[in-house]
């Protein structure tokens, strides 16, 4: 399974040098849990919004709970505690699980999975011309930005330009996805 982004930072931080030997089997338990809390939302399903929802976030509340209290709060070193903004173990449990609160509550209701729903590099952002009266370039020049989106609700766009209506010198771009 391929961790997320809450699972990286779990094992970034077992192989963090600063971290306490106390805490080293703590993080380790917390490597093992990872997985089944993922692969628990991941088997969630329900016949409405509401017990989709409520089962989501009762998954996501007991391990949150986990990983404030037993991991972090109740070690005996405060290294953990002291380190949060930092490692960012607790804050990545919202993040994980956002992505997989929305796509199950819109596959429930757009089934035909025509919208991806994760983290997206890079994304479209905007579209502008490179062209003037004294330099047409092909296809008016089109270029995109793109920048990283932690999380994106995105669906593939073709964008295509040309001085043609027959599109006979377009400029097609294309932004690559995950």
């Amino acid at each position: 399974m391929k961790s997320g982004i809450h699972g990286e930072k779990l094992t970034a931080a077992l192989v963090n040098e600063k971290l306490p030997f106390s805490d080293k089997a703590r993080i380790d338990a917390a490597i093992v849990k990872y997985p089944a809390w993922v692969q628990k939302m991941e088997s969630i399903s329900a016949d409405n919004l509401y017990d989709l929802i409520r089962v989501l976030v009762d998954a996501l509340t007991t391990y949150k709970f986990y990983v404030d209290v037993n991991l972090i709060f109740d070690s005996s070193d405060d290294f953990l505690y002291r380190q949060k903004g930092q490692l960012k173990i607790d804050n990545t449990v919202i993040e994980e699980f956002l992505p997989i609160l929305v796509r199950k509550c819109l596959d429930l209701k757009v089934p035909e999975n025509v919208i991806d729903i994760a983290p997206q590099t890079p994304t479209f952002s905007s579209v502008y011309f490179n062209s003037s009266l004294s330099n047409p370039s092909i296809g008016g020049g089109l270029a995109i930005k793109t920048k990283d989106q932690d999380f994106a609700l995105s669906r593939k766009l073709y964008i295509r330009s040309s001085y043609s209506e027959e599109f006979d010198a377009d400029k097609t771009e294309r932004v690559p996805r995950l």
